[in-house]
């Protein structure tokens, strides 16, 4: 799926609660999976929606030229990818139903794609990360919240309404899994954030290492639940959490044990995301994505 042929110049933006990240991604780097210009920023997240789009405009304008064929946009939220509008984003409450894809395309003239974070994640690895040799895997975002994106026979799966892959909203216990397998459980059950319980971890205090053994048994069990439903070949972990992934990888392992399949446990593979721009990289993606699509319909 990697991009052959001429030169192509693509931003990808990663928009986040409070921030944004934006890069622009030449062909020439792509399989080296550089970025060649990028900007960051803080946005103002209680402003009205046309003062946050205009802060999202001028941080792409920082990385504009005029040789840029397409953005891409990662969404921390739900978005109708065919229209291009984003709902109900939590972090920005005014943006309720933004035209964002109509708004940055007459603003910029070139094409513009959106997803979610998880998705963009997902495909982010699929063309630059650990994602590049399999055909069907997820890409489990475990942070503040959980979700995947979805990669089957080397397409992303969408779903009906750009909402497959929200396994931290499935049904576990008492709660949901995102209540047990993000770092809010942390916070929750310790009074501690995951950071700081991984420093405690890699000095060896048994009180960090007894937490995370015991939060590796829910992650496990939801990435138990995800190889019944979509025998992936393997799970690519991201997120803030999947860093202190070696404190509770045994956790994970043993969960998965008793996985009654036993092909496709033999040649299952958990991965931790090793790129640290990959959330750009994945929302530049999405335009590649799109030609590869393209090139598919073309050849169907």
């Amino acid at each position: 799926m990697n991009a052959k042929g001429g030169d192509i110049k693509i931003i990808g933006v990663d928009l986040g609660g409070t921030k944004v990240h934006v890069g622009e991604i030449n062909s020439k780097v792509l399989n080296g999976a550089e970025i060649s210009n990028e900007y960051k920023t803080n946005i103002n997240a209680a402003g009205t929606e046309s003062e946050v789009v205009l802060e999202l405009i001028n941080a792409i304008k920082a990385v504009w030229s005029k040789d840029v064929q397409g953005i891409g946009l990662g969404i921390p939220s739900v978005c109708d990818i065919e229209k291009g509008i984003v709902y109900d984003v939590q972090n920005i409450p005014s943006w309720k139903k933004v035209q964002l894809k109509t708004i940055l395309e007459k603003e910029f003239e070139v094409p513009v794609y959106l997803n979610n974070d998880a998705n963009c994640f997902a495909v982010g690895e699929k063309y630059f990360g650990q994602g590049k040799e399999y055909k069907n895997f997820i890409g489990l975002i475990i942070g503040t919240g959980m979700a995947g994106g979805i990669i089957i026979d080397n397409k992303l799966f969408n779903g009906a309404h750009c909402g497959s892959g929200e396994f931290g909203m499935m049904p576990y216990r008492k709660h949901f899994y995102e209540h047990y397998c993000t770092g809010r459980y942390f916070t929750r059950n310790y009074k501690k954030k995951g950071e700081e319980l991984s420093a405690m971890a890699a000095a060896g205090e048994q009180k960090a290492l007894k937490a995370f053994h015991k939060f590796g048994k829910h992650v496990g069990s939801a990435i138990k639940a995800i190889m019944y439903a979509y025998d992936p070949e393997t799970i690519i972990l991201g997120g803030s959490v999947s860093k202190s992934y070696n404190y509770f990888k045994d956790a994970v392992i043993h969960s998965i044990s008793d996985y009654a399949y036993a092909p496709t446990k033999n040649n299952f593979k958990i991965n931790v995301s090793n790129h640290p721009n990959i959330p750009v990289l994945g929302a530049a993606a999405l335009y590649l994505d799109n030609l590869e699509n393209q090139k598919t319909k073309r050849h169907g």
